[in-house]
């Protein structure tokens, strides 16, 4: 082989690689998000809690008991009210609780929005288990609705063998509700 010819397979080579690069630095990009999510619903980290199909056995309720606070925050650009119907509740753990939250559209449109959550602190996360929800899901108010979301959660038995939760008597639930629109411009 001549050196002309092998100068071209050395950048023939290298052209392919950079463009196997460039390619997996894309498909990192465009999966980002979806695999971030997965990431986070997996570990808890980020205050991501885990999804429950159903509620817990009833066997399994632990005298332990634990205060849940609950946060309401609103994107200033959507217009409505959010706010928990109750601050705080006191469950035993593995026990299934029931609470809402109030949402008002103070605009004189439809407008939807789309709420995110996390439990803080992050390390406890992984124990809450949500079996009803309205996150992540379009919720469309009319002009003036009010209407109440609920939320159906246990803290997993597991969470009172976890020695790095054993001084945590306290966690909080917090939602941001987003406008469709721009919650969806940052996942795009």
């Amino acid at each position: 082989m001549t050196m002309q010819a092998r100068q071209q397979t050395n950048h023939t080579k290298a052209l392919a690689l950079s463009l196997g690069i460039v390619f997996v630095m894309v498909m990192l990009v465009a999966f980002s998000v979806p695999l971030y999510r997965l990431f986070c619903a997996a570990t808890g980290i980020g205050g991501t809690t885990n999804r429950a199909e159903y509620a817990p056995d009833q066997n399994k309720i632990l005298d332990r008991e634990v205060t849940v606070l609950f946060n309401a925050d609103v994107n200033g650009n959507l217009p409505w009210y959010f706010k928990p119907e109750q601050r705080k509740v006191k469950v035993k753990i593995g026990e299934e609780a029931l609470i809402f939250y109030k949402a008002i559209n103070k605009s004189d449109k439809p407008v939807t929005g789309v709420a995110t959550f996390n439990v803080t602190p992050f390390k406890t996360a992984y124990y809450f288990n949500k079996v009803q929800c309205f996150c992540f899901t379009e919720q469309t108010l009319q002009p003036g609705e009010e209407v109440d979301m609920a939320v159906s959660f246990y803290i997993d038995p597991e969470f009172v063998k976890d020695e790095d939760v054993d001084e945590i008597k306290e966690l909080t639930l917090s939602y941001t509700f987003f406008k469709s629109e721009d919650y969806n411009k940052q996942f795009e």
